[in-house]
C-alpha cells in the first residue's frame, strides 16, 4: 500500500472538513470533478472507503477519520516549516557566517555587534583563517579577502577600497628608541614581521625591502601584535586599530595598504541577512577611508 501525492491527501482533508465536494472544491480552487477523482483514487490505491456517501455529503469512515489526521498534522508541520522559510527569506535572523582574514577581524567584529543589536535573532559566526572559505558549498554567507580580485564563478564580488595600514610601536619601545624620521632610518629600528618568503601583502613586502633587523618573525598576526605590544620592535596594524599599548609612528600610506573585497555567492546575495551586513560592512570601510585621508 504506498500514498499519492500530497495534493490528494489535501483533497481528502479539505472534503472532510467541508463535508461536501463542493465545498471542497471552492476552498481548493479546482473543479468539482477534480475533488471526485482524487478521493476514487486515493480509495482505489488504498483498498478503503474514505468516506460514506450521502445525500447531504460526504462523513468519514474509521479509516478516512485516521487518514485525515495524520493528513493534518502533515499540513501543520508544511505550514510551520513553510512560515520558517519565508522568515530566513524576509527576516533578518538565524545564522549568519561571515570570514575574513585575521587583520580584518576588529573591523568586522563591531559591525556584527551592531547587527545582533538591532536584530536579537541574528546569531552571527564570525569564522578568522587564512584560508579562501569555499562559499558554492556553504561554508559561509560572506567573506571579506584582501588582496587580487577573486574570479570564483558565480560569485559577487565588490571592492571595498584599500585598508588603511599604518607603523605602530608601543610607548617602551618608543622611550629607548625613538621613531623613525625616515624610510632610511627604518634600517636603525628592530621590526616584527612575517617569515621570509612569506611577504603577500603590500605593507609586508615594503618591510621585506626597508628593515635590517628583525626582532621576530611569525605567521600569526594576533603573535606579531604581542610583540609590537612587548616593545619588541616596530609592526604594521591596520590603520583603525585602537589600543593604549601602541603608538602609530607612520600614517598610512596607499602603498601598504591591501585591496579589500566583499565577496557573496549570487544564491544568497539579496537574502536580507546578508544585504544588512553587506550594506553595514560597506558603510564601515567607507568611514575608515574618509579617516585616513
Amino acid at each position: 500500500m504506498s500514498l499519492e501525492p500530497w495534493d490528494e491527501l489535501r483533497t481528502a482533508l479539505q472534503v472532510a472538513r467541508a463535508g461536501t465536494v463542493s465545498g471542497a472544491a471552492q476552498r481548493l480552487g479546482v473543479h468539482h470533478a477534480t475533488v471526485i477523482r482524487h478521493i476514487d483514487g486515493l480509495e482505489d490505491r488504498l483498498g478503503v472507503k474514505l468516506f460514506q456517501r450521502h445525500a447531504k455529503g460526504y462523513t468519514l469512515t474509521e479509516a478516512g477519520r485516521l487518514l485525515t489526521d495524520g493528513a493534518a498534522e502533515t499540513e501543520a508541520r508544511f505550514d510551520k516549516l513553510a512560515a520558517r522559510l519565508d522568515m530566513l527569506q524576509s527576516g533578518i535572523e538565524g545564522e549568519l557566517c561571515v570570514t575574513t582574514v585575521p587583520e580584518l577581524c576588529d573591523i568586522v567584529l563591531p559591525v556584527l555587534t551592531d547587527l545582533r543589536a538591532a536584530h536579537p535573532k541574528l546569531v552571527p559566526c564570525l569564522r578568522v583563517e587564512e584560508r579562501l572559505a569555499r562559499l558554492e558549498y556553504g561554508e559561509a554567507h560572506l567573506a571579506l579577502r584582501a588582496g587580487s580580485r577573486p574570479t570564483e564563478p558565480d560569485n559577487v564580488v565588490q571592492s571595498l577600497g584599500v585598508l588603511p595600514v599604518a607603523l605602530f610601536a608601543a610607548p617602551a619601545y618608543l622611550e629607548r628608541h625613538g621613531a623613525p624620521e625616515s624610510d632610511a632610518a627604518l634600517g636603525d629600528h628592530t621590526v616584527v614581521t612575517v617569515e621570509p618568503g612569506h611577504a603577500r601583502a603590500p605593507f609586508d613586502r615594503w618591510m621585506e625591502q626597508h628593515a635590517r633587523q628583525i626582532a621576530l618573525h611569525s605567521n600569526d598576526r594576533a603573535t606579531l601584535l604581542a610583540a609590537m605590544r612587548a616593545g619588541m620592535g616596530l609592526g604594521f596594524a591596520p590603520a583603525s586599530l585602537k589600543t593604549d599599548t601602541l603608538v602609530q609612528v607612520m600614517p598610512p600610506r596607499p602603498e601598504w595598504g591591501p585591496d579589500l573585497w566583499l565577496v557573496t555567492h549570487v544564491d544568497l546575495h539579496r537574502s536580507p541577512k546578508v544585504q544588512a551586513v553587506t550594506t553595514a560592512l560597506k558603510a564601515r570601510f567607507s568611514a575608515l577611508a574618509d579617516e585616513s585621508a
